[in-house]
């Protein structure tokens, strides 16, 4: 496969192979002597039938993309990928890239007895056992929340312990499969999620406990601990991997449906954008329905702004890396971390002689909005970062191409 090459350089190309035959043999005219030598230019054969076969010479370039492609629709978001869009399929005398797919994939050399290979299709077992691995971070953080409730002294650590190594181990299993599921490691990306959900139960607390002088001691998961826990928001995140993953294997499927039925580019992205839109809100719909139940439930107040930016955050974050785009999850992930980390550690230097101004802005920020506007604030504005890259990326067929991932 060729290093994409930019749009512009396309349409040159392009041209050039829809040259007229007259053009060619011009070409091939003699021309006068230089230095009493006859000179004559002739443009090689491959030149002639690249003209008169521009489709032929850009199957030549795509070959691996055509000989692999099990439909049309993998080719059209291979070359969309490489910057071919509907104007420089134009110049090959086809409307669309959509039109232009279809006949390079008619006219792939395939003998008799070698069929395209079958596009694996997920069988009722795998998609089962994804789904119940979905539900297994939230069963361990229930049963966590309720041993802590129900233990004290050494060992309510034990418990906290154990529960919180389950439910790491069971985010990664139900991350590994199914519709959130990728082929690319993303390593730090996990770092910096584990942290944000970390900050989520402990980091208000350690905020609030900083700026009245403290801690003076490690939160034991007792409401009148000094350096209090939030367990309701990481009770509804753990809870809300289930109506992710299938929110997310609903906007594939359906951007897979669209992108059998249009006719273009832009009529596809005009067709998934509302898609993506929809399946988002209604993810942000089961979060704020959970968080309420899990607050009511453990008697804590309710943090729908952080839950539930944090939440879209991690979604929006999870869609694009599985989707391919693993670049900018990573740095508004790295960013959204780094910033809360470094709010807290302004409160601890203030502490230091002639430092007293760098507590300033955290004191006015959590005066007026309370100490969870520092995570509302870092998640809110990551998420919606994201979410206008979610529109640029995930609109686009190349986005939706068939990859090799398990089910």
């Amino acid at each position: 496969m060729s290093e994409p090459d930019r749009p512009g350089a396309w349409d040159a190309r392009s041209e050039d192979w829809l040259g007229t035959e007259t053009d060619v043999q011009a070409s091939q005219a003699p021309t006068g002597t230089t230095r009493g030598h006859t000179a004559t230019t002739t443009r090689p054969t491959t030149a002639r039938r690249t003209a008169a076969d521009p489709v032929k010479a850009l199957m030549h370039r795509h070959r691996e993309l055509c000989e692999r492609a099990v439909d049309p629709l993998e080719i059209a978001a291979g070359l969309e990928a490489h910057g071919i869009t509907d104007r420089t399929a134009a110049r090959f005398r086809h409307r669309d890239v959509f039109s232009l797919a279809e006949e390079m994939y008619a006219r792939v050399a395939r003998g008799d007895d070698t069929p395209p290979r079958p596009r694996p299709q997920p069988s009722p077992t795998s998609r089962a056992s994804w789904a119940l691995l979905t539900l297994l971070p939230g069963a361990l953080c229930t049963a966590t929340v309720i041993a802590l409730r129900l233990t004290q002294g050494q060992t309510r650590l034990t418990v906290a312990a154990t529960g919180t190594l389950a439910v790491a181990l069971a985010l990664r299993a139900a991350l590994a499969r199914g519709p959130l599921s990728t082929t690319t490691r993303t390593r730090t990306s996990s770092t910096w999620t584990y942290w944000l959900i970390a900050y989520a139960l402990l980091g208000d607390g350690l905020l609030h406990a900083a700026l009245a002088g403290g801690p003076d001691g490690l939160p034991d998961g007792t409401p009148d601990a000094p350096w209090s826990l939030t367990t309701a928001p990481v009770l509804a995140l753990t809870l809300s991997c289930a109506p992710a993953a299938w929110i997310a294997h609903l906007f594939t499927t359906r951007a897979r449906r669209k992108l059998t039925v249009s006719r273009g580019l832009a009529d596809f992205a005009a067709s998934v954008r509302p898609l993506l839109l929809a399946t988002f809100t209604l993810f942000l719909g089961a979060l704020t329905a959970l968080v309420a139940a899990c607050g009511a439930a453990l008697n804590e107040p309710a943090p729908y702004a952080q839950t539930t930016t944090l939440g879209a955050l991690l979604l929006l974050a999870r869609l694009l890396t599985t989707h391919g785009f693993t670049h900018a999850p990573k740095v508004i992930l790295t960013a959204t971390a780094t910033t809360q980390a470094t709010a807290l550690a302004m409160i601890f230097t203030a502490r230091l002689p002639g430092c007293d101004a760098l507590a300033t802005p955290i004191q006015a920020l959590t005066d007026t909005w309370g100490p969870g506007s520092i995570q509302s604030l870092t998640c809110g504005t990551g998420a919606l970062i994201l979410l206008l890259h979610t529109t640029r990326r995930l609109t686009r067929a190349s986005a939706h191409a068939p990859r090799e991932k398990p089910c």
